[in-house]
C-alpha cells in the first residue's frame, strides 16, 4: 500500500515539473500597410475595382499614420462608387467624413457623394424624389464649396437637374390637363413659371397656362400669361400658338424683350449650337 502512495507522489512530482516548462509562442508577421496598398493601387489601375477595394480597405486598417489611413479609406470608398454600389458607397464616405473630418480629401468626399445621387437619378417622367435629393446635395457643396475644382461641373449638373424637375412638372401638368383635372394642372405650371423659369420648360409652361385660363372662361388670366409670353419670348412657337387662342389672323409683332439672365444650360446649349 505505502509503494503505491509513494508511487502516485513520484508521478504527480514529475507530471508539476513538466508543466513548468513554460509555452513559447511565436510571434505573428505584422502586415505591412504601403505593400497592400501597392497591391491594391495595382489591382485599380487594372480595373479590378472589387479587389482593390477590398485590399484598400486591409490598408487603411493597417496603416498607423492616419493620412495613409485616410488615402486608403476615399480610395476604397471610390472603388464602391465605380462598381456602382451607391448604398455601400455612401456609406462608406460618411465614415470616412466622420472618421478623418480634416483630412485633405474631404471635399472631394462631399463631391462623389454629390456625384453618386446625381447618376442615380431616373427619367423625368418616374420618380421626383431622386431629382430633388440630388439637388439638395449639390446645392449643400456649392454653397459649401464654392471655389473649389468640382464646382464647376457640378454647377452645370444642378442646372441639368433643374432643368429635368421642370420636365417633371410639366409632365405631370399634361397629366391633370388629359384627365380635365384643372386646379392641379395650373399649380404644377405655376411652379415652372415661378421656380424654373430660367428653364427651357417655361415657354410651354405660360401657353398652357393661356390654354387652361381661356378654357376655363378666366380670359383676363389667360391674356396675363399670354402677354407675358409675348413679352419675353415673342419669337417662340408658343407664343404663336396662344397668339392664335385669341386671334385668327395671326401675325408676330415686334415687342422688345426683357433682358434676363441666361442659366448655365442655355448657355452651354448655345455655344454648342454655334
Amino acid at each position: 500500500m505505502r509503494s503505491k502512495i509513494l508511487y502516485l507522489f513520484i508521478s504527480l512530482f514529475l507530471l508539476s515539473c513538466s508543466n513548468d516548462k513554460k509555452v513559447v509562442y511565436e510571434p505573428t508577421s505584422r502586415v505591412d500597410p504601403y505593400k497592400v496598398y501597392k497591391e491594391a493601387y495595382n489591382a485599380f489601375e487594372k480595373g479590378d475595382y472589387f479587389y482593390a477595394e477590398k485590399k484598400f480597405s486591409e490598408a487603411e486598417l493597417n496603416f498607423e499614420i492616419v493620412d495613409f489611413a485616410a488615402k486608403s479609406a476615399i480610395m476604397a470608398s471610390y472603388c464602391l462608387y465605380g462598381t456602382n454600389f451607391y448604398d455601400e458607397a455612401l456609406e462608406s464616405i460618411e465614415t470616412f467624413i466622420k472618421k478623418y473630418p480634416a483630412d485633405k480629401n474631404i471635399i472631394y468626399a462631399h463631391y462623389l457623394i454629390a456625384l453618386i445621387y446625381f447618376e442615380q437619378i431616373a427619367d423625368e417622367k418616374k420618380d421626383l424624389e431622386p431629382l430633388l435629393k440630388a439637388k439638395e446635395k449639390i446645392s449643400f457643396f456649392l454653397n459649401k464649396y464654392p471655389d473649389s475644382d468640382y464646382a464647376l461641373d457640378l454647377s452645370f449638373k444642378r442646372e441639368l437637374i433643374i432643368n429635368q424637375i421642370a420636365a417633371k412638372e410639366l409632365y405631370i401638368a399634361k397629366y391633370y390637363v388629359s384627365i380635365k383635372k384643372w386646379i392641379p394642372a395650373i399649380n404644377r405650371l405655376k411652379i415652372i413659371v415661378k421656380k424654373y423659369d430660367q428653364t427651357v420648360f417655361v415657354e410651354e409652361a405660360l401657353h398652357r397656362l393661356v390654354e387652361i385660363y381661356y378654357h376655363i372662361g378666366l380670359e383676363n388670366e389667360a391674356t396675363k400669361y399670354a402677354s407675358i409670353l409675348g413679352y419675353n419670348y415673342n419669337s417662340s412657337e408658343w407664343f404663336a400658338q396662344s397668339y392664335k387662342i385669341f386671334n385668327q389672323d395671326y401675325k408676330i409683332t415686334d415687342i422688345k424683350k426683357v433682358k434676363k439672365n441666361e442659366g448655365l444650360f442655355r448657355k452651354i446649349i448655345k455655344k454648342l449650337n454655334n
